[in-house]
């Protein structure tokens, strides 16, 4: 058995508890979102569990994910290319965690929209960048500096996928910074595995809705 078989189902669980996790916290309206992990191993081609695209988060099972392979393309659990079968459409925006993938190296992608990230994002677009100072959440990020300082980027909401996942990548510069904001879009979020990812954007959530409840300007 390969590694991307080993990982596979680990992958789908987790996946699959975060997605009831987060519908419960209203984070996927209206079909919303999108969440992958990777299932291959570092230094081998990308191979992706990706959501379906259109799901009702709060029905999702491991039925509502697919397995794409690095050219975005769906494949059985053997790794072939799907033939007529019809299987479900991975999310649209695959592209755009493919290409966090490609830059980071991490292991898990989750996209969330929420009104704090979007208010945040709009309040911040013209600095280019959300600053989050001096919050203990900060080491909800892995970040155990004192007095902490972070900048997460603020990119617009480019129509064409393979534009924005170019423009994403572009502004992933800080390794200690897990996460992107697109404007009037939502968030994206990244980690070693489906676990660190899941603290991530909740830590970001936290620190975004607090920034905007203390009316404050980072």
């Amino acid at each position: 058995m390969t590694t991307a078989h080993q990982a596979t189902e680990p992958a789908l669980t987790a996946l699959v508890e975060i997605t009831v996790s987060f519908a419960r916290r209203g984070w996927f309206p209206a079909t919303s979102g999108n969440l992958s992990a990777r299932v291959s191993a570092p230094g081998e081609p990308l191979l992706l569990v990706v959501s379906a695209s259109g799901r009702d988060k709060e029905a999702m099972t491991a039925a509502d994910f697919v397995l794409v392979n690095e050219s975005l393309q769906p494949v059985e659990p053997g790794f072939q290319l799907v033939g007529s079968k019809a299987v479900p459409r991975p999310s649209s925006e695959t592209v755009v965690h493919a290409r966090i993938y490609q830059a980071t190296g991490c292991g898990c992608v989750l996209h969330v929209h929420t009104v704090w990230n979007n208010l945040i994002a709009d309040r911040f677009s013209s600095q280019g960048a959300v600053v989050l100072r001096d919050l203990e959440m900060i080491k909800g990020l892995d970040i155990w500096e004192e007095a902490a300082e972070i900048r997460v980027p603020v990119v617009e909401n480019l129509f064409k996928l393979p534009a924005l996942a170019e423009a994403v990548a572009e502004r992933i510069t800080d390794p200690r910074v897990p996460g992107i904001l697109i404007r009037r879009h939502g968030l994206y979020v990244w980690g070693a595995n489906p676990f660190q990812a899941k603290r991530h954007i909740e830590a970001f959530e936290f620190m975004f809705e607090y920034l905007l409840r203390m009316g404050g300007e980072g």
